[in-house]
């Protein structure tokens, strides 16, 4: 999976694992920031889509990244513990698997980098509808 979909991989207002809360609004914004950078990606693929030599880009699923930031985040209290690893980057990286490379060496494709813009749309809306969502939420417990 690209890790555009399923806001609440780690459960929504729930606990994770290793005991920490999850806040609902804060990791809907974290999504909305990567999935900002995300889109700033797939735009420069596409404006190179004739730059000869071009390979696609993408950022490291987000599902992937927040995991590694959970590992990080977790103590190690015994020796048999995973202490966590290197934060994942959130830099964009070079696709390998590019199906298509045009004799110039282009591998951008324009249908799957339409198909990635749809999907970071449709993610950024489900996560603004949460957003709005706890914030509604909010708002009515605060009387406002």
């Amino acid at each position: 999976m690209d890790g555009t979909s399923d806001i609440g991989a780690f459960g929504i207002g729930g606990r994770r694992g290793s005991g920490q809360v999850v806040d609902p609004l804060a990791l809907a914004e974290r999504r909305l920031h990567w999935l900002d950078r995300r889109q700033s990606v797939l735009a420069q693929n596409i404006a190179n889509a004739d730059t000869p030599g071009y390979r696609p880009r993408d950022l490291t699923p987000f599902q992937r990244e927040l995991a590694g930031q959970m590992r990080l985040a977790m103590a190690r209290t015994q020796p048999g513990h995973d202490a966590g690893n290197a934060a994942s980057r959130l830099n964009a990286r070079a696709e390998r698997d590019a199906a298509e490379v045009a004799p110039d060496g282009n591998a951008v494709s324009l249908d799957r980098e339409a198909m990635r813009v749809a999907e970071t749309d449709t993610a950024h809306q489900l996560a603004m509808a949460v957003h709005r969502s706890f914030m509604g939420m909010f708002r009515a417990t605060l009387g406002k």
